[in-house]
């Protein structure tokens, strides 16, 4: 969380030098969708109950299964029929394969799936990268952005929705044959990323709504985007062209594992990614989900934070952000030597208390190993 205030501060002065200041809550921001939703922590099931923490020959894996497609493709990530039970047969499959191979299998039909990640302290590697496409041009204060807004879910839509506090102008650009998922599966959090911002839905796979959105984003001064590489490759889209086109643009990639590397084209969720970055809490020995879908507002805080660095220097860059990266990196630090212990007033309200600070959490409960 120390972490998470500091990009919340950063995110403040940045905006103030392009617009109007923006201030955002650290634990609300992280913490919002579980209260909207009611979740409540479930151990090594995901609070939202798609993705599980499952122990294989090497280390602990995450596995996500959102999706009904993702159901209907299990056999074949496990090399056996699923059964009645999907989570059995990832279990199954865990002590029968190697973790690596799991993984490997499972991404190679398009289930996110990830092997959790020892912590590395030593590392400096950043949370996302900047990546100069382009040149610069002052940006003028006062003058607003226009903004295209390609993301789904959390992540990428809390990067535009920072932007578009600043005063910027945001276009949510859907394909109505796939729309956001948050529309239905979390509709309060849409509606309140997305309040203010314009809709704009066309068709990717005809000429004429390829056209529209080649023209929205010829209009536009920023791109933000969360889909593989290769995606919007397919309409002609690119960050290479869109910030060699004109002078102060900034494009900003939020993806699993950033857009280079062997896991490049890698599926990614909130949960498995974190997982991946090994952002999870301890139980004893065993693994446990520390956050709701912890990687979408990390990853999208970095995005937001980059993005108003590329505006303020007068862009010209690639924003290409990690989720797995973005996880990786707030785990790192010297370790804390404080006790993080649990206490119950006298009220009956549950708190976790550290080095003299109070925070109020839902009580404890036990659930199954």
């Amino acid at each position: 969380m120390a972490h998470v205030r500091a990009m919340c501060a950063g995110i403040s002065l940045l905006a103030e030098r392009i617009g109007n200041p923006v201030n955002v809550d650290a634990h609300q921001v992280v913490s919002q969708r579980a209260g909207y939703r009611g979740f409540r922590r479930q151990g090594s099931t995901s609070a939202n109950g798609s993705c599980r923490l499952v122990p294989g020959d090497v280390a602990w894996l995450a596995v996500s299964l959102p999706r009904r497609t993702d159901l209907d493709l299990l056999p074949a990530a496990v090399g056996s029929r699923a059964g009645d039970d999907p989570w059995e047969a990832v279990r199954r499959a865990a002590r029968r394969l190697s973790a690596p191979t799991l993984v490997e299998q499972a991404q190679l039909v398009g289930i996110a799936a990830a092997q959790l990640a020892a912590p590395d302290k030593s590392s400096g590697a950043a949370p996302f990268r900047m990546v100069p496409l382009g040149s610069a041009a002052q940006h003028q204060r006062g003058k607003p952005l226009v903004v295209i807004d390609f993301s789904a879910l959390w992540a990428g839509p809390l990067c535009a929705r920072v932007l578009g506090a600043t005063g910027a102008s945001v276009i949510k650009v859907e394909d109505p044959s796939r729309p956001d998922a948050a529309r239905v599966g979390d509709p309060r959090m849409f509606r309140m990323l997305h309040t203010g911002h314009r809709i704009v839905q066309s068709s990717f796979s005809t000429d004429e709504g390829v056209r529209r959105v080649r023209q929205l984003v010829e209009a536009a001064d920023v791109v933000v985007e969360s889909s593989r590489p290769r995606a919007l490759a397919q309409l002609g889209l690119s960050p290479e062209k869109f910030l060699s086109e004109r002078p102060g643009r900034t494009w900003v990639s939020i993806t699993g594992y950033g857009r280079s590397g062997a896991r490049a084209n890698y599926v990614a969720f909130g949960d498995d990614a974190a997982v991946s970055g090994g952002l999870v809490g301890w139980s004893g020995s065993r693994p446990v989900f520390c956050a709701d879908a912890v990687a979408d507002p990390l990853s999208g805080l970095f995005a937001a934070i980059g993005s108003l660095f590329s505006i303020a220097v007068g862009g010209g860059l690639l924003i290409d952000v990690s989720m797995s990266g973005a996880c990786a990196f707030v785990c790192r630090g010297p370790a804390c030597p404080a006790p993080h212990g649990v206490e119950r007033d006298a009220a009956g309200g549950w708190y976790a208390c550290h080095a003299g600070e109070r925070q109020l959490v839902v009580p404890p409960v036990r659930v199954p190993t």
